[in-house]
């Protein structure tokens, strides 16, 4: 079996989360005895058992332990699969005995000290790991009073079972712990070290219970824990076969990681010899460096979303469509954008944004034929947003629209908040979104995300969404690819105040420096964008097409060697 396994390596690990489940696998294998081979002269786990049995007699009687009050008939458990011969079934508290930690009253001083004995916390656990210190440390007092017994030794097995459930890792130093954690100690026969290694899987196949702030094992489901025990002789080589596939896995990952690197590198590389190309001639080369690689390059999502953001900036660049001179130049566009701009302004009484002068300083590269430099507010008729006061809440009436209803790509009014009819009529035109207007993020996380309002519903928005009105002059397709391309985002986030939550004020967002190209060349690069867009979502579907045959594969090659 652990051939079967360790032929099939490039296989598995590929799959996605390929090396996680890669893992798993090799615990399932192990505890099923399918790891290792069995030995007939192994003294069989039945009587170990015997002795562990008698142990726990012994250990009651001189008062070391406490009788289990859980005692659970390991005959009356449904067992999850048949086991080798030589292993046998036991149960949590026939394999080890447990103790629950306490926690002092925390706002006591009195039980606190950080010169005194530490005190373990499931923060303090790294998972499969060590614990050489602690956040925090009790004082003697709470060692006399709370706890009224030795602390934990180092080199014990903890095992959180509240809220995180299975996380384990030994004490490196003598330690209390808390009471979502238990600290075992294995009865002679059966190996830490194997208990280590299988524990939180088989904690995670209990049966937990939702807690406030997690799951939970009770300490009727802790004593079902059902425990496969291999002959102690088998214990050890399944220890040290695991330790052996899990540095292995531990390689590949260190190498998947180099090779996804350098892949994203490189990618990246070719990407920028594009956009940073000095002319049409060196920038027919980079493509064509590009285009001849180009099925081995695009093989993972971030490498097709960095080519989607690529075309948006060769786009927006005028890299992606050659110009036409019979356009009309986007100068002209802009005086007619400008006369559009004051006549919408004079019928809705709304302020005219002086758009900011553009220095020779701010033209760090050259215009296409046609095109010209502009403020982002020249394009629009107004750059605004919501209106600033809490709106009325409503259970019906005109739609209300916040961030989480405009960051997935399109208008989500599933689930959104209403305002009352009379609070919308309120509303100024202007800061009513309608058909070909674009919304635009300025808030939070998901700062810098333009949605183009392709619906005749009323609705209004919170004032965390810009509002930039448009109008028949500029191609909102073409806006939304701009306000979407790296070169808008990147003064979007120079742009931004304040840390916990980022916000893009209006000024700012206004005066973003623009290349405006003529309107008829707006719609070209939209149609060439559209048709690349395609093609990449079809790089996409191909690769997760690919995926889901290759976890396919990997799946079967698992069920077979679970079997």
């Amino acid at each position: 079996m652990t051939a079967l396994l360790t032929d099939n390596l490039p296989l598995l690990a590929g799959a996605p989360n390929g090396i996680k489940k890669l893992r798993e696998l090799i615990l399932e294998l192990a505890v099923r005895g399918k790891l290792v081979p069995q030995d007939a002269n192994d003294e069989p786990a039945s009587e170990l058992l015997k002795r562990i049995a008698e142990e726990k007699a012994r250990l009651v009687a001189e008062g070391k332990i406490k009788r289990s009050k859980l005692l659970v008939d390991i005959n009356e458990l449904d067992k999850p699969y048949e086991l080798p011969a030589g292993w046998s079934w036991t149960t949590l508290p026939g394999a080890a005995s447990y103790q629950i930690g306490k926690t002092p009253p925390t706002k006591e001083s009195k039980f606190w000290d950080d010169s005194g004995q530490a005190w373990v916390s499931i923060s303090d656990m790294e998972h499969y790991g060590e614990i050489n210190d602690t956040s925090r440390k009790v004082s003697v007092l709470a060692q006399q009073n709370v706890f009224k017994y030795p602390p934990i030794p180092a080199g014990t097995l903890l095992m959180s079972f509240k809220l995180t459930v299975g996380k384990v890792s030994i004490l490196a130093v003598d330690a209390y712990h808390n009471e979502a954690i238990i600290s075992l100690s294995p009865f002679c026969g059966v190996s830490k070290d194997y208990l280590f290694s299988f524990l939180p899987s088989i904690a995670l196949g209990g049966q937990q219970k939702n807690a406030l702030m997690g799951n939970t094992l009770n300490s009727e489901s802790m004593a079902q824990l059902l425990i496969p025990i291999p002959p102690l002789a088998e214990q050890h080589r399944i220890v040290a076969k695991v330790d052996e596939l899990m540095a292995l896995c531990d390689r590949m990952e260190a190498r998947q990681a180099d090779a996804d690197s350098a892949h994203a590198q490189l990618v990246q590389a070719l990407l920028d010899s594009l956009t940073q190309a000095r002319d049409a001639e060196d920038f027919a080369q980079s493509w064509q460096r590009l285009a001849e690689h180009f099925h081995t390059l695009f093989t993972t999502e971030s490498s097709i979303d960095a080519l989607k953001q690529t075309l948006l900036q060769l786009a927006v660049m005028g890299k992606l469509v050659p110009q036409d001179s019979s356009d009309e130049p986007a100068s002209e566009l802009l005086v007619r954008l400008t006369n559009d701009r004051n006549d919408y302004a004079a019928i809705h009484k709304v302020a005219v944004a002086k758009p900011e002068p553009i220095s020779g300083s701010d033209q760090s590269l050259s215009l296409p034929n046609g095109w010209a430099w502009a403020r982002l507010c020249s394009m629009f008729r107004v750059i605004t947003d919501g209106d600033h006061q809490p709106p009325p809440k409503s259970t019906d009436g005109i739609a209300f629209l916040t961030i989480g209803n405009v960051t997935k790509g399109y208008l989500d009014f599933s689930n959104c908040r209403f305002v009352p009819q009379d609070y919308f009529d309120r509303v100024a035109i202007y800061r009513r979104p309608e058909t070909g207007d674009i919304l635009y993020t300025v808030v939070g996380a998901t700062y810098g995300r333009p949605i183009a309002v392709n619906s005749s519903r009323d609705f209004c928005v919170q004032r965390h969404i810009a509002i930039l009105k448009s109008s028949k002059l500029i191609s909102p397709a073409f806006a939304c690819y701009l306000l979407a391309s790296p070169w808008i985002y990147e003064q979007a986030t120079q742009s931004t105040t304040g840390t916990a939550q980022p916000t893009i004020p209006l000024k700012p967002l206004r005066n973003f420096l623009v290349m405006l190209p003529p309107l008829p060349e707006q719609h070209r690069i939209v149609a060439k964008v559209d048709q690349l867009m395609a093609l990449c979502d079809q790089l996409k579907a191909r690769l997760n097409q690919a995926r889901q045959v290759h976890e396919q594969l990997a799946t079967a090659l698992v069920e077979q060697a679970v079997a």
